[in-house]
C-alpha cells in the first residue's frame, strides 16, 4: 500500500473493526483519511489517527449529502483515492430489542439509510477520485442470509448491503473499480454490544466454528487489506467470510 490513499470510515474507537482496518493499511504503508460524524467525535478519532502512521482527520456525515459532497469536494486538490472503507451501520436500539415484525418505519428507513444507502453514496462520489481506479469494502454479517436472534432489522439492511456490493461491483467494473465486502463474524466492539445475548452467540461461534474459536479484529484487517490491495486485483462483487468458517455450518 505504499504510495496509495486510502479512506476509512466508521472508526469509532480502538475496538472497532474500521480500526482494525485502519492499522492494517497503516502497518503497509498507506496514507490514510479517517472520518468521523460529528465534532463531539472529532477529539477521540484525532487521538485515535495520532497512533497510526499517516494519517490525518476529516468530519463527514454520511447520512447528509451536502456533509458528503463538502467532504470529496475537499479531496480535490489532493490527489485521488486508492481505497475506501466503508464500516457504516447503525439501527435503533429498540428495533434490535422487540420482534422484526414489530419494526415501524422510521425505524427501518433510518437502519437502511445508515447502513445501506450510505454505500451507494459514498461509493457515487468516491469513483470520481479513483482516476487510476480502485476498491471500495464495506462490513458485512452473516444475519444478512440467515435469521440470527436479535438482529432483526440490521440483518435485512445487510442484505441491502451486499445486493449492493454486487451492482456496484457490475457498474464501477469498467472504471477499475472493485467492490467487495468482509462478512466477520462476531467481534465484541462497542457496537455490537446493543446486540442482546451477544455474550451466548460469541461462545456459541467459538464451540461450534471449524477452527473452534472465535475471530479476532486483526484477522478482518488484513483481510480488507487484502482485498483493496493488488494482491485482491482480480476480486470484485464478492463476500469475503473472515468467522472462523462458521458460515459453512448448519447451526
Amino acid at each position: 500500500m505504499q504510495g496509495k490513499t486510502a479512506l476509512v470510515m466508521g472508526v469509532a474507537n480502538r475496538w472497532s473493526l474500521a480500526y482494525a482496518i485502519a492499522q492494517s493499511l497503516s502497518r503497509e504503508g498507506a496514507q490514510l483519511i479517517i472520518t468521523y460524524q460529528s465534532e463531539r467525535q472529532k477529539s477521540a478519532t484525532e487521538e485515535l489517527a495520532a497512533g497510526l502512521a499517516n494519517a490525518r482527520t476529516a468530519q463527514c456525515n454520511v447520512s447528509r449529502d451536502e456533509d458528503l459532497d463538502q467532504f470529496f469536494s475537499s479531496l480535490g486538490a489532493e490527489g485521488g483515492l486508492d481505497a475506501v472503507i466503508h464500516s457504516i451501520a447503525f439501527a435503533d436500539r429498540a428495533d434490535l430489542d422487540r420482534p422484526f415484525y414489530q419494526t415501524g418505519r422510521a425505524g427501518f428507513g433510518l437502519a437502511l439509510d445508515v447502513s445501506a444507502y450510505s454505500l451507494v453514496a459514498v461509493a457515487r462520489r468516491a469513483a470520481e477520485h479513483m482516476p487510476r481506479g480502485g476498491a471500495i469494502v464495506t462490513l458485512t454479517y452473516l444475519g444478512s442470509t440467515r435469521v440470527m436472534p436479535n438482529y432483526n432489522v440490521m440483518g435485512v439492511a445487510k442484505a441491502a448491503l451486499e445486493s449492493e456490493v454486487r451492482y456496484l461491483a457490475s457498474e464501477l467494473g469498467p472504471r477499475g473499480i472493485r467492490v467487495n465486502a468482509v462478512s466477520a463474524g462476531p467481534v465484541k466492539t462497542v457496537s455490537a454490544r446493543g446486540v442482546k445475548d451477544l455474550g451466548r452467540m460469541l461462545s456459541h461461534v467459538a464451540e461450534h466454528a471449524p477452527l473452534r474459536r472465535g475471530t479476532a479484529p486483526e484477522e478482518v484487517g488484513d483481510a480488507a487489506l487484502f482485498l483493496v490491495s493488488d494482491l485482491g486485483r482480480g476480486v470484485t462483487g464478492n463476500i469475503l467470510f473472515v468467522d472462523s468458517g462458521y458460515h459453512v455450518m448448519g447451526l
